[in-house]
């Protein structure tokens, strides 16, 4: 292992509301469904009529502008509705499980008889293949492009994030699977980073066949862009992949037992559940197959659903369901109850990163955190805390500035392949002008793709 990269920028946000490390199987889910928003530029084409029957790996849609692009059913019963919002955008397709399991085989050759083009060509049937991302654009990868190198996290910094060495426990020679086939996809190198000090499991310290890396500091040193950005970091031209670490172990299933296993793990927390926990479930399950009886319920309070972690997750209903690769859901409250003179009152139990509050002194406590964001639009005026959160050679106003006049040439020079929406969470999270940089980039990023990709 190389010398530890020490992140000293950053964030970590003390948020109430830590799982246990138990782990449960909740009962099985009503509904499945696959959601096309969660892959950014998916135009769904569906495959199938509405009441044929599926079994696990059967294709449901595919992505109209790559056609070898599959999406498949992640249990085995009915294809039941498609879902469709403004302008007939398609939002969900639902599948009721039938409760049999049945898989399509997708065979077992041997890793080594394989070539890379018939390895590529197993993932995209499978419907594996989204799970690979790539940057710049941090989209689902093009497979007829060879990456310059693939990374994956073995960590996670977001608030309440999932302790990824109880995730892959008992998964670990999949995991292994995994990492042999990426390193099969790829003439440059499998990138895998740990978190100096905390990163135990012997499946990611001693893994073969990867370039292992290991960071320390706060958030978000667990972000893919971040450790893109301090091993290797991407030039004009050049492409990279990266996987999440339970994609890997599910690309490691599939050539070890020939199925499409949609199983996983996500930790359900935050500071209005009840009882945290990790929990094993099928891919696309609703919220509700685990969150019933086990939200606070208080007066004047309405909690937020979120799939996915609370800087860059997607708010859900509260029987929606579970994003393709987030590992994490977190109920907060919404925060919509008026509050007299807000931020001018000096309180103790709100969590400030300036001298707003006297919280600044209790560094040690963890806080009730809601969506309220305390004040409406600003000017966008020079502060410097972006600066302070984001721990990349970038200068964050003056790229979220050329991204909103449309400066191409001046978004290239800033750095924009390099970064995607959650890497500029914490710059949302921490901005007085409350401005929404997520979105701000990814239309950037939108830009720059359909001028050059």
């Amino acid at each position: 292992m190389s010398k530890v990269i020490k992140i000293r920028r950053g964030l970590n946000i003390p948020l109430i509301g830590e799982a246990e490390k138990i782990l449960q199987t909740p009962p099985v889910s009503a509904e499945y469904a696959i959601r096309p928003p969660v892959f950014h530029g998916l135009m769904p084409k569906m495959l199938v009529d509405e009441g044929a029957p599926v079994k696990v790996g059967t294709p449901l849609f595919y992505d109209k502008y790559n056609e070898d692009v599959l999406f498949t059913s992640p249990v085995s019963g009915t294809y039941t509705q498609l879902v469709r919002g403004a302008k007939r955008r398609i939002l969900e397709v639902r599948i009721k499980p039938d409760g049999k399991n049945e898989h399509v085989d997708f065979g077992t050759e041997p890793l080594g008889s394989l070539s890379r083009e018939q390895i590529i060509a197993k993932l995209l049937k499978s419907g594996l293949w989204p799970g690979i991302r790539q940057r710049p654009y941090s989209v689902i990868a093009n497979h007829e492009e060879n990456p310059r190198d693939i990374f994956i996290s073995a960590f996670k910094t977001s608030p309440l994030a999932p302790d990824m060495d109880f995730i892959v426990n008992g998964r670990e020679a999949f995991f292994q699977a995994g990492l042999d086939v990426l390193g099969r996809l790829t003439d440059g190198d499998v990138h895998l980073s740990v978190q100096a000090g905390a990163t135990t499991s012997k499946a990611y310290t001693e893994a073969k066949g990867v370039e292992l890396h290991a960071f320390s500091g706060p958030h978000p040193a667990g972000n893919i862009g971040v450790q893109i950005h301090h091993i290797k970091p991407i030039n004009k031209g050049e492409v990279v992949w990266y996987l999440d670490v339970q994609d890997v172990i599910a690309i490691g299933t599939l050539f070890e037992k020939g199925i499409y296993d949609a199983r996983k793990v996500v930790v359900f927390n935050g500071p209005e559940v009840l009882n945290p926990r990790y929990y094993k479930i099928i891919n696309g399950a609703q919220l509700s197959s685990f969150t019933d009886n086990n939200i606070r319920e208080e007066k004047d309070v309405t909690p937020r659903f979120i799939s996915g972690d609370v800087l860059s997750g997607e708010k859900v209903e509260r029987d929606g369901f579970v994003g393709h690769s987030d590992d994490q859901a977190v109920v907060i409250p919404e925060g919509d109850q008026p509050e007299l003179f807000g931020w001018l009152i000096p309180k103790t139990e709100k969590f400030s990163i300036s001298r707003t509050f006297f919280s600044l002194k209790k560094k040690k406590k963890k806080y009730r955190h809601n969506t309220n964001i305390r004040s409406g639009d600003r000017p966008f005026v020079i502060t410097g805390l972006y600066e302070k959160v984001l721990p990349m050679d970038i200068m964050p106003m003056q790229l979220i500035k050329s991204i909103m006049i449309n400066d191409i040439d001046m978004m290239e020079k800033l750095g924009i392949y390099e970064v995607a929406p959650e890497d500029f969470a914490l710059c949302e999270y921490v901005c007085p002008s409350k401005i929404e940089m997520q979105t701000i980039m990814r239309e950037g990023l939108d830009v720059m793709r359909k001028e050059f990709a």
